[in-house]
């Protein structure tokens, strides 16, 4: 996606390719080794760092198969890359990373091998629900999920101590508290707004509720603006308004050392932005927990997710049974699954890691030694699982950050903006070939 890619110095992505996590499980010894029928190399792109341990593992398990791998990009250079590659029959890997939201706008253009053939499908129970959903279509698998990204918060204990309050339980609970804090304090806000983000409005958006797209096929029904997303921006209005929250763009040097100073009390984030914020505060370390996201119905919990991606292969590779054995084996198997959430920091989707008591229970000293996981995992458990993304989702995401920063900085409102968007991107799907219906 362009929004964080281009946008920030750095960004998630970014996080992701400089840092390593603090150990929370054990590696497993890789799994006896098999022959092979045919040796093959196959070209993966990621831009996920140090991979070599989990690949080592695949290939001692599997001989006759080797992997490289080559940093394409990060999100929107890859995708460019790899429509480029696709459209001119040559030049894509064998296995390609893609962010959740993009495998329907691969896969929307013929794009992707279906796994299922492969023996993918059997695979279904082995994933939490929504991340398995955002990878496959009716019995067509995509991609096989990689990471993902839950929401919660991330709040400073001392200053939830120190103004009165604790993490809130509820929407309403969150604005009464913004209000407060503000109205008491001159250097602190609960927290920042970071709607220049689109990643971020959605994952929030897909915890209230808000369904903007059911695509089938070549008609797709756009519904960006509906009482979801009327509510969801006159929430945020009245805050705005208020001056009870800032909107300053995320992952900027401004929003790195006011989280780090004490500036936000809160930081709404996904389960990845623990650690992420440690690598750049650590002048706070022990003052920070983690607490669920606040509910707009605490009776009936729900989440949205923000960030996570996929392992696919592209429609071209000449090696479609090596690649689709090695995305199986890499994504299914729990010993690359407990590295990937201990060397890469990555969120796990696989209800096995989900389960694992010592994933669970590790201390994070940063946060008190509180055990962080526990919460993301209940986090993961609560998303949605019948939201869809469009077919052209880069441009969405785009154009979703740009209208409702631009409105968030004084250029109008959220409303307008939602507004806006739903003529916008109704026009740009028409202009795409796609029937469009309300």
């Amino acid at each position: 996606m362009t929004d964080e890619s281009t946008m920030h110095p750095w960004s998630r992505r970014r996080f992701i390719g400089r840092s390593a996590a603090v150990a929370a499980l054990p590696l497993v010894r890789p799994l006896a080794a098999r022959a092979a029928a045919d040796p093959v190399t196959l070209t993966m792109w990621s831009w996920v760092p140090h991979l070599r341990t989990e690949l080592d593992m695949f290939e001692a398990a599997n001989p006759g198969i080797r992997i490289t791998v080559t940093n394409a990009g990060q999100a929107g250079p890859e995708y460019a890359k790899l429509r480029t590659a696709l459209k001119a029959g040559t030049g894509a890997p064998d296995i390609v990373q893609l962010e959740l939201s993009m495998v329907r706008s691969f896969a929307q253009t013929s794009g992707l091998t279906d796994l299922a053939p492969y023996g993918a499908a059997t695979m279904s129970r082995d994933y939490v629900p929504y991340a398995w959903q955002q990878a496959t279509e009716g019995k067509r698998v995509h991609a096989l999920p990689w990471d993902s990204g839950p929401m919660g918060q991330i709040y400073r204990e001392d200053i939830a101590s120190a103004t009165g309050f604790t993490p809130p339980k509820t929407w309403a609970e969150f604005s009464d508290t913004a209000l407060r804090v503000a109205k008491s304090s001159k250097d602190v806000l609960l927290t920042n707004a970071t709607f220049s983000d689109g990643g971020w409005i959605t994952g929030l958006l897909w915890q209230a509720g808000w369904r903007p797209f059911t695509v089938d096929g070549d008609r797709i029904a756009i519904r960006i603006k509906d009482d979801v997303s009327a509510r969801f921006a006159a929430y945020w209005q009245k805050l705005i308004d208020a001056k009870a929250v800032d909107t300053a763009p995320g992952f900027t040097t401004d929003w790195y050392q006011s989280l780090a100073r004490g500036r936000y009390a809160i930081w709404l984030t996904a389960a990845w932005g623990p650690l992420f914020l440690s690598q750049f505060a650590g002048a706070s370390s022990g003052k920070w927990r983690v607490a669920g996201i606040p509910q707009w119905d605490a009776a009936k919990p729900s989440n949205g997710n923000y960030g996570g991606s996929t392992l696919a292969v592209p429609a071209t590779s000449p090696h479609k049974a090596a690649a689709a054995k090695a995305v199986m084996w890499l994504l299914g198997q729990r010993a690359p699954g407990e590295a990937f959430a201990t060397t890469q920091f990555l969120f796990p989707v696989l209800n096995s890691l989900l389960d694992e008591p010592r994933f669970l229970r590790t201390p994070y000293p940063f946060y008190g030694n509180q055990p962080i996981n526990t919460v993301f995992a209940e986090a993961s458990r609560q998303v949605g699982t019948d939201f869809q993304w469009c077919p052209f989702n880069d441009y969405f995401i785009a154009q979703l950050g740009n209208e409702c920063g631009a409105a968030a900085g004084g250029g109008g409102s959220l409303d307008a903006a939602f507004d806006r968007l739903q003529t916008r991107i109704t026009r740009f799907a028409r202009q795409q070939g796609f029937t469009v219906t309300s």
